[in-house]
């Protein structure tokens, strides 16, 4: 449990609120040196750095298959973008974490379809959160599958157009460039560059904005090859990517994590049609796919269940929902928990 303990001093400090005359609290950010790790805080302000031993967390990740069979139940959720309390609040009525934010989905999969950097004041307490939770699942033949969203690249590679107040001022009081503080030096860094972009979950596939035939054309239908190449070309910034021939991977309108032709309004846009939408599902061989990204007011069915929007609008701070997929039946499962399930229509 002793990894752990950083996150219980962090969630202790996250209770002091950002916005009295700029007076802030955040971290941790843990770098990793040769020889010991360095943990950075804020604490009303002020700057406090300790040393840890080097064991004390995992320094390497390894990334994780991109496909799982004979799950029995599935959760899903997206785009929180720091909206800490209320993804808890969320979480624990619809039975996936208990009273003391522990992992109570069971042999379950959780998938958060990405963004949850930017926007909100609480990304960082996400982060530890997620990262608790993940290795909590595990332990109890769960999984949590944490796909990177638009969002999490953006800060990878540089683009920090949507930083709140509070995370530019922890970087002026850190003196470090925000994108550094998850830089391939830390362990909330390495640990993000082992995160998948798409997922397929029995016959369901979970990716942050969605999958066209164009984007398939491109680069193939093998997931843990896109995954793969994802993660290899995600060394560089935005402004070095616009040089190379993956600019279009990562910030093209057919991206995984940019794609939002699933949805009405952009139709024409996108050039998207439903035979498409069939044609993709069955070059990757599924029924499903579930995405985030384009924000809607409740979780939405597409064309018979076959496309489900789950970026219920977490980002206002203010409602919610989760998907359930349980028993080959798909729910929504709202702020009180409460369970509705979509039919076919």
């Amino acid at each position: 449990m002793k990894k752990f303990l950083i996150v219980l001093i962090l969630l202790s400090i996250s209770s002091l609120s950002f916005g009295q005359g700029e007076v802030i609290s955040d971290g941790a950010y843990i770098f990793i040196e040769k020889d010991k790790l360095i943990n950075k805080s804020i604490l009303n302000n002020e700057v406090i750095t300790t040393t840890l031993n080097l064991d004390y967390y995992d320094t390497l990740y390894y990334p994780e298959k991109s496909t799982f069979k004979k799950i029995k139940k599935i959760a899903a959720l997206s785009d929180i973008h720091g909206q800490y309390d209320l993804a808890i609040e969320l979480l624990k009525n619809n039975r996936i974490i208990d009273e003391e934010l522990n992992w109570s989905f069971e042999k379950g999969h959780l998938v958060i379809t990405g963004d949850i950097f930017d926007r909100g004041d609480k990304v960082n307490e996400l982060l530890w959160l997620i990262y608790k939770l993940e290795n909590q699942a595990k332990n109890k033949g769960g999984r949590l599958h944490y796909l990177l969203g638009n969002h999490e690249y953006m800060i990878l590679q540089k683009d920090l157009r949507y930083l709140t107040d509070k995370y530019i001022l922890s970087s002026k009081l850190l003196e470090i460039d925000y994108d550094k503080l998850y830089g391939n030096n830390t362990i909330l860094g390495r640990w993000l560059r082992s995160k998948p972009a798409i997922i397929k979950i029995n016959n369901i596939v979970f990716t942050h904005g969605g999958v066209s035939e164009k984007f398939l054309e491109k680069y193939g239908v093998d997931l843990d090859s896109i995954n793969s190449m994802m993660r290899k070309n995600n060394v560089y910034t935005k402004e070095q990517l616009k040089s190379t021939d993956y600019y279009d991977l990562y910030y093209g309108r057919n991206s995984l994590i940019w794609y939002r032709g699933y949805f009405e309004k952009y139709f024409e846009s996108f050039e998207a049609h439903l035979t498409d939408i069939d044609e993709v599902l069955k070059l990757l061989n599924a029924k499903t796919i579930i995405v985030g990204h384009t924000t809607q007011e409740k979780i939405v069915s597409l064309f018979n269940n076959k496309i489900f929007g789950v970026d219920s609008g977490i980002k206002y701070g203010l409602d919610g929902e989760i998907l359930i997929v349980k028993n080959k039946k798909f729910y929504r499962g709202d702020l009180n928990g409460k369970l509705t399930e979509f039919l076919n229509h």
